[in-house]
């Protein structure tokens, strides 16, 4: 059976065998050959890069860590927490849903599920929302942790529900996102979106503006959607699917579209970003770096990391490379967050990286644990918080 036959029928069985088939693209997208990824071990690759000493410029302190439950492991779905109102979200494959105290830890509340929670949390309206490999959705009370309401959806769940404007929306692995009632839990619309055949394993939440909803789709487009009935107001392509093969072709835009004023952002596995006018559609610039997962976005540009694991900075109006940073290289980073004057990215032996925004200097490491950070950071209120792929959260402050 060629690849794409056998990528055709894992779609049609469990999660479990999905994850196995598609999580070697995600897992080695540093590899710069496609030998490397499929044949012999002498044909393996560039190793990752080794992490060299620099002497750091800022303080960082972990203040707390915790423990969400069993992680997603070799899953691929860049399982991250939430975090609203002074409070961490986070969901675990098994284990059900934690609240956090922001700032110590303390946990506020736990919700216990049997499911196998793998998409959220999504955080709004007063709900906290996580969906599950066997395409369950539950909508809790963010306060206390009591179920408000449960749903389902045809698919497996690997991305956060988006919440607000009264709804709830869920973008299932099979390219179609559901519109559920906030109060209620009643389905109210879908969309459908066709997927090619071969994707990077890994989705995340779409995004809201007034009256919008922005969706990043597997094909390398986005696609904006009416709030009040999913009708598509527009289309954009991030990144184009050219190539020979399936494999050249993938252009997964897998990151939340990043809004930003009237400006949405977005990246592609097919290294391009765009900065894009949000109520119409028109692109205002594009950069040829990027990659799946979301932006960066800080007061005057944005910042990315590419397959390759090199983070670039992109000015914000024009799309200029300001810098890139290629010390991390092969190193399986995470998409970035940026937290004060710095950029952050972990990677797949668990060090969290930060950068200076302004230069792309190394200004601090510190290692989250020995498992892989896979999730962008999250950050509020001045605190960072990682999860890793074992359901391990750390939270840091930065110092003077």
């Amino acid at each position: 059976m060629t690849i794409a036959g056998r990528l055709r029928a894992s779609r049609r069985s469990t999660p479990a065998r999905v994850a196995v088939v598609l999580l070697c693209v995600f897992a080695l997208a540093g590899c710069s050959t496609i030998k490397g990824w499929f044949g012999s071990k002498k044909d393996k690759g560039p190793e990752p890069a080794e992490l060299t000493e620099f002497a750091p410029s800022v303080t960082v302190s972990k203040i707390w860590s915790a423990k969400a439950g069993k992680g997603e492991g070799l899953l691929g779905v860049r399982q991250a927490p939430a975090i609203a109102d002074g409070r961490v979200y986070a969901a675990a494959v098994k284990g059900g849903v934690h609240a956090f105290d922001l700032q110590t830890g303390a946990t506020a509340w736990k919700y216990d599920s049997d499911l196998a929670l793998s998409g959220g949390p999504g955080v709004g309206d007063g709900l906290v929302v996580v969906g599950g490999l066997e395409g369950d959705v539950i909508a809790l009370d963010a306060a206390t942790g009591a179920e408000k309401w449960q749903a389902k959806v045809e698919n497996e769940v690997i991305a956060a529900p988006a919440v607000g404007q009264g709804m709830v929306f869920v973008r299932s692995n099979d390219g179609r996102v559901t519109a559920f009632d906030a109060a209620t839990g009643e389905r109210r619309w879908f969309w459908s979106h066709d997927m090619p055949l071969l994707t990077v394993r890994g989705n995340d939440a779409p995004s809201l503006g007034p009256g919008y909803v922005f969706v990043g789709n597997d094909d390398g487009t986005i696609s904006a959607l009416a709030v009040a009935d999913g009708r598509e107001l527009w289309s954009q392509v991030i990144g184009q699917p050219d190539g020979r093969t399936e494999l050249e072709r993938m252009a997964d835009v897998d990151g939340t579209p990043v809004l930003d004023g009237v400006t949405l952002y977005a990246t592609s596995f097919k290294r391009q970003t765009l900065a894009i006018e949000a109520p119409s559609g028109r692109p205002i610039w594009a950069h040829d770096s990027g990659g799946t997962g979301r932006v960066g976005v800080a007061p005057d540009r944005v910042v990315v990391t590419d397959p390759d694991g090199i983070v670039w900075a992109l000015d914000k109006d024009s799309g200029t490379a300001l810098w890139s940073q290629p010390a991390m290289a092969r190193r399986s980073l995470t998409a970035p967050a940026v937290q004060g004057d710095y950029a952050v990215v972990g990677d797949f032996e668990g060090y969290l990286h930060w950068l200076k925004l302004d230069t792309g200097e190394l200004a601090a490491r510190m290692r989250s644990g020995r498992d892989p950070l896979r999730a962008a950071p999250v950050v509020a209120d001045g605190i960072l918080v990682a999860e890793d792929t074992d359901g391990g959260l750390s939270a840091y402050r930065l110092g003077q």
